[in-house]
């Protein structure tokens, strides 16, 4: 594990997880250190379920990223300073199957104990197991015009539930 960063319980993150996520957006990893992905997200969430401390992530099928999610057990959250605009956009806006986004933008990945991938330049790291996963469904909505406003082509995401299983703070 990286020594620039402090193990803290889920509980003690006081960060507002709507700019969190909404606003600063995050990188999803999965896959590990011989054969990763990560992606940009700004839609997830972080809360407790089954009595565990949770995230959310998002991810739909044909994102790169999906195939990694699929077939691991975790997932990492990786949340970054505003001085890192630029590589979340990158890998926002390009695609691990085009690009070696880590050659690209200049991140630094390293190898969790459990040997899931995180980034030297993140502020925040969530390490996720996942515990569900499912498809969202148009005849779920309540609102069509949320299908209308994001599911045009009715490439609908699937998510994933995940307890978090560690948490890292840059020191």
């Amino acid at each position: 594990m990286n020594t620039d960063f402090i193990p803290v319980d889920p509980q003690d993150v006081t960060d507002n997880v709507f700019k969190l996520i909404g606003d600063d957006w995050m990188l999803i990893t999965a896959g590990d250190e011989n054969h990763f992905n990560t992606m940009t997200a700004s839609w997830g969430g972080l809360g407790v379920l089954w009595n565990l401390p949770v995230a959310v992530c998002y991810i739909r099928p044909q994102r790169y990223t999906f195939g990694f999610a699929e077939k691991c057990d975790y997932y990492t959250l990786a949340f970054f300073g505003g001085e890192h605009r630029k590589i979340l956009n990158f890998c926002g806006s390009k695609s691990g199957r085009d690009y070696d986004k880590i050659k690209e933008t200049g991140l630094e990945p390293f190898v969790t104990e459990k040997g899931n991938i995180g980034y030297n330049q993140a502020r925040l790291i969530m390490e996720c197991k996942k515990l569900y996963a499912d498809d969202l469904k148009a005849d779920n909505f309540l609102l069509p015009d949320i299908i209308k406003r994001n599911y045009p082509k009715s490439d609908f995401h699937r998510f994933y539930i995940a307890q978090v299983t560690d948490v890292w703070i840059r020191k």
